[in-house]
């Protein structure tokens, strides 16, 4: 691994760490956190639509905006449910990009902004292809 692309990977960590720490700190309920933590990965179901709605749904729901304006709106309204989810959010997008899982492209759902996950094919030669 590249020594940027660990650097990347330890600040979504730190990311993921921060959003546990203050659900921790303001969250409603371990048991929400444990239900709500892989709900973002629900979007998968659109590339039974195809690649490309596919790639879009998994977007939509692995950017950070929506949760960031969710946190700000639970913040402004005081409402730790809200602010609870969103954090909750923010921790799942977080771990994904720290074990390397990006935006998807509409080529496929191995192909990435981060680039291809999954194992490297091996060439005729026996070598693995990067």
């Amino acid at each position: 691994m590249r020594p940027v692309d660990l650097a990347v990977r330890l600040e979504w960590v730190a990311v993921a760490v921060a959003a546990i720490v203050f659900y921790a700190v303001w969250g409603v309920s371990w048991w929400l956190f444990a239900l709500l933590i892989l709900a973002p990965d629900l979007s998968m179901l659109g590339y039974l639509a195809g690649p490309r709605i596919g790639a879009i749904a998994y977007n939509a729901l692995h950017i950070l905006i929506a949760p960031l304006v969710l946190a700000l709106a639970g913040e402004l309204l005081a409402n730790s449910t809200i602010a609870a989810v969103a954090l909750i959010w923010i921790a799942h997008i977080a771990i994904d990009r720290a074990l390397g899982y990006g935006l998807k492209l509409s080529s496929g759902f191995q192909d990435t902004h981060l680039g291809r996950i999954g194992r490297r094919e091996a060439d005729p030669s026996g070598k693995l292809s990067s």
